[in-house]
This record gives structure tokens, C-alpha cells and sequence, in this order.
């Protein structure tokens, strides 16, 4: 059973990045188990290392090595003080330390949410690095920049990615609830209104505008309707997790959502040719499939599934499929 209660702590040493700029010294907590192909797994926002629980095992019976970080500003990795350096900059960089650090030429990256978009910036950024890419839930897409999310969401606080943008106000809202928050966002699609989701197998995407999309703001007031998918032992993981370092370090990657799109322009208009798999989730709100309707002009090997009756937490709602679908695809493109 792989265990990421006692994840192995790294310091990765000061590296010069693509922009030529050095980045300092940074330690991360980091499970690494198996043998063979390298597959390195990158986890979305709020989240850990933790959340590949459902794949970790059995990527390592397949006959891969898997490298999993808690990244940079979660769990007991370190989490800068500096809002920039949680640019793409830094946590592309923070993966490529990592092969450094274990001798690995080039490594398979798998992404879910805020962890797609950095593993889909890796072929663009370090080809060199970048034997395949599988986007979890996240498309590889050009990002969406601040004025296009402010001419939808008139009032910041309606929209959670907006109102992150704002100094520390997020952070003392959520870092007193983390167990109740977690509680929350954690469900199957549908929990808060069971009989359209459920029904109609339809979700309304987050980023069409108008209305409310910020489930943080009112953490305090809202009620737990029930239909979570963690244990309880599972969401003790998580409290934990966030215990020390709050919420600052995952939020401050969000307050770099301008700055990405400036700094590496091509990240998501760049054509790929590497291998790609790309796997979309029915009932997914913030990350709809349609948002992964243009990757087969992108992408020139690409394979595409969607995982149906499945919200945004693809790793822990349907794992069989999902653990299916990256074995059979490994099987092809990265033969162990």
C-alpha cells in the first residue's frame, strides 16, 4: 500500500530557469515509489499530493515509477512569501528539479486542475524534459486573463478566481474553516441541486457569466449538504495538510494567472506533437469538456476521453475509469 503520510522532504537546489532568471533553493515533500518509465503527477488546487491516492498503486503495478510532490505553498512543502513565485516560472522549474534530482532525462506528466496547467506548459517550455502529457479535467487551452473574467463577473467577490486577486482577504476568510471547506467543495456533482445535475446529466459551466461562482466567500455561513465523497479519515488528511500554511501559497498561483499569459505567451498556442491524452469530466463546472473542443487542431497525437457522471474530482469520483483509461493509453505511448 503506498502510504503519503511520510512523504520524503527534498531540497531542490537554486536552478537557472527558462527566462534565465535563478530561482532559489526549495524543498519539497515529495512520494516517490516503482520502477520504470517516470510518470510525475501534478495535483490541482485545494489539494496534495494525496489526491493521486486512487492511482498511485496502480501505476506502480503497471510497471511505472511515480513522482508525486505536494507542490510548492501546499502540505509540508515550502510556501514562499512572494506572490510571483508561484508564477509558471517557478513551478515548471520546480518539476524539472525534480528530475534533476532522481537522474531523469525525461518523465510522462500528468495533470488534474491547477497541476494540468503546469504539466501541459512543460512541452512548451522544457520539450526537452517532456516525453508525454495527460491532462486531467484541464485542456490544454490558452489561459483565460483577468479583463475577460471581470467583462463576465461585474462584482470580483462573485467570482473566486477575481476575488483571489485581492491581498490576503481570502486567505483569513478560508484558513478557519479548512475541515468545513473541504467538506463542501469534496461532493459528487449535483449535492446542491440533485434533481437537474443528477437528471439532466448538466452542469452549468462556471465562466459563462452572470450569477455566482464563488463557493469561499461565504464558508462560514454556508451548510454542509451532504453527498461528500471523503472519508472522514480522508478529510483529517487534508485538514492537516492545510493546518500550517493556510491557503496563502495555493491562492498566491491564481494572482499569477496575468503574468503566466505575458511571460510564456505560447503556452496553450504552441501546436504539440509529443503524445497527448486528454481526459474531460461530464459534470465538470469550472473545466466543462467544451473547453477542450479545440486540442485536435492543437495537438497532432492525441487521444480523448470523457469520463461521464463525473464532477471535478475525476482521481477520487471515478477512479477505476480513470486508472483504466491512463494504463491502457501508458501501455501505448510509454511502454514500461
Amino acid at each position: 500500500m503506498v502510504d503519503f503520510t511520510n512523504l520524503e522532504r527534498i531540497c531542490l537546489p537554486e536552478i537557472t530557469s527558462a527566462l534565465g532568471n535563478p530561482l532559489p533553493a526549495i524543498s519539497l515533500s515529495v512520494l516517490v515509489a516503482g520502477s520504470g518509465p517516470t510518470i510525475v503527477l501534478a495535483h490541482g488546487f485545494p489539494e496534495l499530493a494525496f489526491s493521486w491516492r486512487h492511482q498511485a498503486e496502480n501505476l506502480i503495478a503497471a510497471g511505472y515509477t511515480v513522482i508525486i510532490p505536494d507542490q510548492r505553498g501546499y502540505g509540508d512543502s515550502d510556501a514562499p512569501e512572494n506572490v510571483e513565485d508561484y508564477s509558471l516560472e517557478y513551478l515548471t522549474a520546480d518539476l524539472v528539479r525534480l528530475l534533476d534530482y532522481f537522474n531523469i532525462e525525461k518523465a510522462t506528466f500528468v495533470g488534474h486542475d491547477w497541476g494540468g496547467v503546469v504539466t501541459w506548459a512543460m512541452p512548451v517550455i522544457y520539450p526537452e524534459r517532456t516525453q508525454a502529457v495527460v491532462g486531467v479535467n484541464m485542456p490544454y487551452t490558452p489561459a483565460i486573463g483577468l479583463d475577460i473574467l471581470r467583462r463576465l463577473f461585474k462584482k470580483e467577490e462573485d467570482l473566486y478566481m477575481l476575488w483571489f486577486q485581492q491581498r490576503d482577504i481570502p486567505e483569513q476568510v478560508m484558513d478557519p474553516y479548512v475541515e468545513k471547506l473541504f467538506n463542501v467543495m469534496m461532493r459528487r456533482p449535483g449535492s446542491f441541486n440533485k434533481s437537474k445535475a443528477v437528471k439532466e446529466k448538466t452542469v452549468k459551466p462556471m465562466l459563462t457569466g452572470g450569477g455566482k461562482a464563488n463557493p469561499f466567500i461565504n464558508i462560514k455561513e454556508v451548510s454542509d449538504p451532504g453527498l461528500g465523497f471523503l472519508t472522514q479519515a480522508e478529510t483529517d488528511f487534508y485538514v492537516a495538510g492545510f493546518r500550517d500554511n493556510g491557503f496563502r501559497g495555493p491562492i498566491n498561483w491564481y494572482r499569477n494567472i496575468d503574468r503566466n499569459s505575458k511571460e510564456f505567451e505560447s503556452v496553450g498556442r504552441e501546436k504539440l506533437t509529443l503524445p497527448c491524452l486528454m481526459v474531460t469530466a461530464q459534470l465538470d463546472a469550472a473545466l466543462p469538456p467544451a473547453m477542450a473542443a479545440a486540442m485536435p487542431s492543437m495537438c497532432s497525437d492525441l487521444e480523448m476521453h470523457n469520463i461521464e457522471d463525473c464532477g471535478h474530482w475525476t482521481q477520487a469520483e471515478k477512479p477505476e475509469q480513470l486508472n483504466k483509461l491512463l494504463i491502457e493509453w501508458f501501455a501505448k505511448k510509454v511502454k514500461p
